[in-house]
């Protein structure tokens, strides 16, 4: 992992600043002589930047089925980049992290997060690698947020645009749902104002607001199929629970995400996404994409996704057509919901394949 350090402040879109900024970035490929095969992939909510492996790091990434000599994304052809989010706990600098002026953790001094400022530290990591246009910007739920604010602050950043699983602004459902999470993890006792330990941490809010999170990532057809009525409890049962497979799936999948990501950076980053509405400071949505106009922009989306679901994908793709971009969304039959371009390869991988075949 590759750290990028900006001695200087960085300035918020709320106004708020910081003394100095760190970044989080890996690549993958060789960059060639005229810097015209780069591309940038953001992420979503909790990913770090390590997507695939490498020869510094062997271990699998977060998306190792799609990047790689040959694979969907491939780094025999691209210089791959993929940035840690600004506000993450993954690398780049956020509020678990220490602030060189007090010697402490921001916490909730950290100024308040939008997904402009991701946007806006992931184009400081594209200066500092000297890439003035990017071949394609690659972003999955969160990180195609993340992009659309990165095309707003430079229209001419790249050449064509991959959206998966994404939205131009959160809508009322997403938002109650995250609501709900960060709800769960304030009113954890062991909260304490952000004033958390190693040894006082609010673990029942994090793996409660995990276990929500979980069921609006993936879909009834899948836990329908997947787990039925199936008892097969790994975790000893508690009062009214913990019965039946898909408690002890959820049970799991939580306790691996409880210390995993620092409450406050997730805190930060969920009020982001539901704070995000590309169209603030336009007429209208139309307005806000009528100068982004790319050669070729593809919108993938699945039906069974209810967290951003197809209707949103629908819009991005419309409102670049307006405009006169090549748009073409293509919704896809996956019974895994959002978590689909994660764990549905076969589906996923051959339809990027084909797009970046198509591309200039």
């Amino acid at each position: 992992m590759n750290i990028l350090v900006v001695e200087e402040p960085f300035h918020f879109a709320c106004g708020g600043q910081i003394p100095s900024v760190e970044l989080a970035y890996e690549t993958w490929g060789e960059l060639n002589a005229d810097r015209s095969n780069a591309v940038l992939i953001l992420t979503g909510l909790s990913p770090n930047a390590h997507a695939a492996s490498s020869e510094d790091d062997p271990s699998d990434g977060w998306w190792e089925p799609m990047i790689g000599a040959g694979k969907a994304i491939d780094t025999d052809q691209h210089f791959v980049v993929c940035v840690n989010s600004l506000g993450s706990c993954k690398g780049s600098t956020g509020p678990g992290c220490t602030n060189p002026v007090t010697g402490k953790q921001y916490r909730l001094s950290f100024p308040d997060l939008y997904i402009q400022d991701i946007a806006s530290s992931a184009l400081m990591v594209l200066e500092y690698l000297g890439i003035e246009q990017l071949r394609a910007l690659v972003g999955p739920s969160m990180g195609g947020m993340s992009c659309l604010a990165a095309l707003r602050q430079k229209p001419d950043i790249a050449r064509n645009l991959l959206a998966i699983s994404t939205a131009a602004r959160a809508e009322p459902f997403a938002i109650a749902v995250r609501s709900l999470q960060r709800e769960m993890i304030v009113r954890d006792p062991h909260w304490h104002d952000g004033a958390y330990t190693e040894d006082d941490w609010p673990e029942t809010g994090m793996r409660l607001a995990r276990k929500l999170g979980m069921i609006s990532y993936r879909s009834e057809p899948e836990w329908r199929e997947r787990f039925g009525r199936g008892t097969d409890v790994h975790f000893a049962e508690r009062l009214f629970g913990m019965h039946f497979s898909v408690e002890s799936y959820l049970e799991s999948a939580a306790r691996k995400f409880i210390r995993d990501f620092d409450p406050c950076c997730y805190l930060y980053l969920s009020q982001a996404i539901d704070w995000y509405d590309i169209s603030s400071g336009y007429a209208d949505m139309q307005d806000a994409f009528a100068d982004l106009k790319l050669e070729s922009v593809k919108v993938l989306g699945v039906h069974t996704d209810f967290l951003w679901p197809p209707h949103q994908q629908k819009e991005i793709a419309d409102l670049f057509a307006a405009n006169g971009t090549h748009s073409d969304l293509e919704m896809i039959d996956s019974i895994t919901g959002h978590d689909s371009f994660l764990v549905d390869y076969d589906r996923f991988c051959p339809r990027i394949a084909k797009w970046f075949a198509g591309i200039g």
